[in-house]
């Protein structure tokens, strides 16, 4: 299906308006596969008829399916090896020293999209550090989309997503297989809690965290929502904490309250002492 420039521009503030997310100009690709997909499902003929029912009425429930379906983003298992290397060799064994009194590690995974990646932190914590099992770990992984939290509630993944990053001993160790899909093992499932958040709103409530994995997610956000963003993490960062961010992104600009660490390809941050 193809999308005209005035219903583009009317996705495109939607979108802005409800998640903050910038769609800038070349981006009707997108909006063509994904909303294209909506307007089949639901019913429509053309993207077209679709917009001419968010304009008409911004209650029937299409307004949250067009934005989860372009604030889905790619994922896989380990995506980009180094963040989870770092957080192996160096992150969680300096707070395992450092909050050794409490026994208690706070988590954030402030993009979950599918479930790949805090599951994969939660295997990186289950294979080395299993003394961990023992302390009060609070595991947040947070989502816009409720269909996607849907997903990682459920851990249900197909064989293309695990043959993406995943090894074969950990497919084996950590999944069960029924039919074509592969399930994630109960004992993973319950060190996460799957909540509900927009970044680009006041963020709820949340422990003060000593791990924040926020990658891939301030790329799609205008200046001022990122610097929104990085602002709120001032305060629920442990100030000896550590925040993962992609390898594209940088705070340079933005908040110099952060400084990047010298763990290479990691994209890691911490507060200025």
């Amino acid at each position: 299906m193809s999308v005209s420039k005035s219903d583009f521009n009317y996705i495109r503030e939607l979108v802005l308006e409800r998640s903050a997310i910038v769609l800038d100009d070349g981006k009707e690709y997108l909006v063509e596969s994904r909303i294209g997909q909506v307007a089949e499902t639901e019913g429509f003929g053309t993207i077209d008829q679709l917009v001419k029912a968010l304009r008409k009425n911004s209650h029937n429930g299409l307004q949250s399916k067009v934005i989860e379906a372009l604030t889905t983003n790619e994922t896989s298992f380990f995506r980009d090896i180094h963040p989870f290397e770092t957080l192996k060799d160096a992150v969680i064994p300096e707070l395992l020293e450092n909050r050794k009194n409490e026994r208690r590690l706070n988590i954030w995974c402030a993009a979950s999209s599918s479930g790949q990646e805090p599951y994969s932190i939660a295997m990186v914590i289950r294979e080395n550090f299993p003394v961990l099992l023992d302390w009060k770990i609070d595991f947040v992984a947070s989502d816009i989309s409720e269909t996607m939290l849907n997903r990682c509630r459920s851990g249900k993944f197909s064989q293309l997503e695990v043959n993406r990053g995943l090894s074969a001993a950990l497919l084996v160790k950590y999944f069960e297989k029924e039919g074509a899909s592969w399930f994630i093992k109960r004992n993973l499932q319950e060190m996460i809690h799957f909540q509900q958040i927009n970044l680009s709103r006041e963020l709820p409530y949340l422990p003060k965290m000593d791990i924040i994995f926020m990658r891939n997610v301030l790329i799609y956000f205008d200046i001022e929502t990122k610097k929104r963003i990085l602002n709120q993490l001032i305060s629920i960062l442990q100030p000896d904490g550590f925040l993962f961010l992609g390898a594209a992104e940088s705070t340079i600009n933005l908040d110099s309250s952060f400084e990047r660490t010298d763990y290479k390809h990691s994209g890691c941050y911490r507060l200025k002492r």
